[in-house]
């Protein structure tokens, strides 16, 4: 029904769809109330940045490896261009910067506990920041399928997440594709 977060800081911010696009509102303290300052959010399709946990490299499979491994090369990669990391170890931090600038997210499965499907829960933390990111035309996906296509087994199931700018999750779900 709906699917949204709330930003603390310098200004309180609160992100919500009703599945009609994404909008911002930030809180008036004086008034005491939500005020819209920013209606139908979108994503850039393209991005230069990233957000991935670079402590777990060795642990990635190989398409994420791949993945990183090109926006590391820079303008003399196969990508042709410049990226800029950012990692603030907080889903919904990283969400937000992703919806007011772009850019992408991953928290890919990883080889330390190869029978879990990730570490992300799916129901409460994938699912929701999905939504948000395909509301503002993003994608996401778990590497071979979209979040939003998963049919949950169990409350607390976790799953891998790559979600933001359309053309990165979707290149690196290409990547995916031949396991």
């Amino acid at each position: 029904m709906a699917a949204g977060y709330c930003v603390y800081g310098p200004q309180t911010t609160l992100v919500l769809t009703v599945g009609d696009g994404v909008a911002m509102f930030t809180l008036d303290r004086e008034q005491g109330s939500f005020v819209l300052t920013e209606e139908n959010v979108q994503i850039p399709a393209d991005t230069k940045e990233f957000a991935i946990n670079m402590s777990n490299m060795r642990h990635w499979d190989t398409p994420v490896k791949r993945y990183i491994d090109e926006c590391l090369q820079g303008t003399e990669g196969p990508r042709g261009k410049d990226f800029n990391m950012r990692w603030i170890a907080s889903m919904v931090a990283d969400v937000h910067r992703i919806l007011t600038r772009g850019g992408v997210f991953l928290y890919p499965w990883d080889k330390r506990e190869p029978e879990k499907a990730g570490k992300l829960r799916l129901m409460y933390e994938a699912n929701p920041m999905s939504w948000l990111i395909e509301q503002a035309g993003g994608a996401a996906t778990n590497g071979k399928q979209r979040i939003l296509d998963i049919q949950p087994g169990k409350l607390h199931e976790r799953v891998s997440v790559m979600l933001g700018s359309k053309n990165e999750v979707e290149r690196v779900t290409s990547y995916h594709s031949g396991l």
